[in-house]
């Protein structure tokens, strides 16, 4: 990196530390009215933990055909994609849905980050095949598939926005009853098998949004970790990435009582609701276990220990997250994936350039906790000595930086590609950048500091250059 460029990142860092602080209890600012709750509160005062039913352990994946048999099913869809269908973790499923004597029809048109395009493709699949029961063999991307096209297929009359986060949707509130549905995920990375979460590409507007609702997590998550065996180094890293940023970003979020407007019936509580005091349980476990074995899982594609272990914090870190939410490495993490180029990750077996989301996440969040940080500045410290950094003489003050070098250093020794401008982005972009990132406010007004679109230009320069 040349020493202009490394000056200039330095001096953007030092900048957004240095920004006036904003206190979030009178700086953040909501698009939503404020309204008075039952407690006659403008700001929440109660949080809720959803989480799917977990199962885990080796070769648990022979069990889904009891399972459906259990719940009775007699018509269930299989969503996978075309690399998976080939592999034995679909094998697997297939065979144990065979032995039990469940009807099924396998979908595997599911797309490596899917957009509303793929999403509707698979939602008519699921509304001609009136499936009574659903399973979803794959990473996040097939699980999310698997959500959207249950949720729709439930409710065949809404329009596809309905349900979809403002600003770009309605955000409705699901009132419909969903049918079963059982998540075997094979990454280690997205814990989209705990969470009411479904994420896409908006082709329209080239950004990530999603659809969130208590209502739409799976019935089941069957965790097993001789499907991790199967990835991919660099899948290992960039999911591991997802993990690392969720157990981050959800333990340095605003916290729920901080959060307004207050709901004035609990249907409409987010599920991204705020850090709150179980959820960081389950992001600080995930964060030791990254911290542990994520480089020992991409460096051995037979170190079982490490790729178990791995498997777990994913879904520690969903549980985590998809109660307290995320903030500003996945917020601007989906222009970086949504306006990717030519740009083709190693080891992705794609026909169109991919940016892939854990990597997208973890390329800012040197530059995203140095600019969180002057809030809460303890929680980014103590996240930092967990990754390795040596805090006994830390000041304070420096607790954002800290972790910033502490994150390169991390992200150096995993080979991960030099910023944004590796992936093919360069200053001229910053603008659409921004503008892809300002509709993410299901995610980035859970950031501790309130952000300019100013603040958020520096964030993403400052992130053209990791070393």
């Amino acid at each position: 990196m040349a020493a202009a460029s490394r000056a200039r990142v330095a001096y953007l860092l030092r900048q957004l530390q240095r920004a006036a602080c904003q206190c979030p209890t009178h700086s953040h600012t909501y698009s939503q009215a404020p309204g008075l709750s039952p407690s006659g509160k403008t700001t929440d005062y109660a949080f809720e933990m959803a989480v799917s039913n977990i199962r885990y352990g080796a070769g648990v994946t022979k069990e889904v055909g009891m399972d459906l048999q259990n719940m009775g099913a007699k018509n269930v869809c299989l969503m996978t994609d075309k690399n998976l269908s080939k592999l034995p973790p679909v094998q697997v499923a297939m065979d144990s849905l065979v032995k039990n004597g469940i009807p099924f029809t396998v979908y595997d048109n599911v797309r490596v980050e899917p957009t509303d395009a793929s999403f509707m493709e698979a939602i008519e699949f699921a509304q001609k095949g009136a499936f009574d029961a659903y399973v979803a063999v794959g990473g996040g991307s097939t699980m999310d598939t698997c959500k959207a096209a249950n949720l729709y297929a439930s409710s065949p009359h809404s329009d596809f926005l309905d349900y979809v986060s403002a600003p770009i949707g309605k955000g409705k509130p699901v009132s419909v009853p969903l049918k079963p549905l059982i998540a075997v995920p094979t990454t280690s990375g997205t814990g989209s098998e705990t969470t009411g979460v479904a994420i896409f590409d908006y082709e329209h507007l080239k950004v990530k949004i999603g659809i969130a609702s208590r209502a739409i997590k799976p019935t089941l998550g069957l965790i097993d970790p001789l499907h991790t065996l199967h990835m991919p180094a660099r899948v290992v890293a960039n999911s591991g990435f997802d993990v690392l940023c969720h157990a981050l970003e959800s333990y340095t979020t605003l916290p729920y009582h901080l959060r307004s407007p207050c709901p004035s019936n609990p249907i409409t509580r987010p599920a991204y609701q705020g850090s709150n005091p179980i959820s960081d349980i389950w992001a600080i476990h995930a964060l030791r276990i990254v911290a542990k074995y994520l480089k020992r899982a991409v460096r051995n594609p037979d170190d079982l220990e490490a790729r178990s272990h791995m498997h777990l914090a994913s879904a520690f870190a969903g549980i985590g997250f998809g109660n307290a939410g995320v903030h500003l490495c996945h917020g601007m993490s989906y222009p970086i994936s949504g306006l990717v180029k030519t740009y083709k990750a190693k080891d992705y077996n794609v026909d169109h350039p991919l940016v892939p989301h854990g990597l997208s996440v973890v390329l800012t969040s040197p530059a995203v906790f140095t600019f969180t940080a002057q809030m809460f500045p303890e929680r980014h410290l103590e996240t930092a000595e967990i990754l390795g950094a040596d805090t006994r003489t830390a000041r304070i003050q420096d607790a954002g930086l800290v972790l910033a070098d502490t994150l390169r250093k991390f992200l150096f020794d995993l080979d991960v590609d030099d910023g944004l401008a590796a992936v093919g982005y360069s200053k001229a972009d910053i603008p659409a950048l921004v503008k892809g990132t300002l509709p993410q406010e299901r995610v980035t007004k859970l950031a501790p500091r309130p952000q300019s679109e100013e603040d958020l230009a520096a964030l993403f320069e400052a992130s053209m250059k990791l070393y």
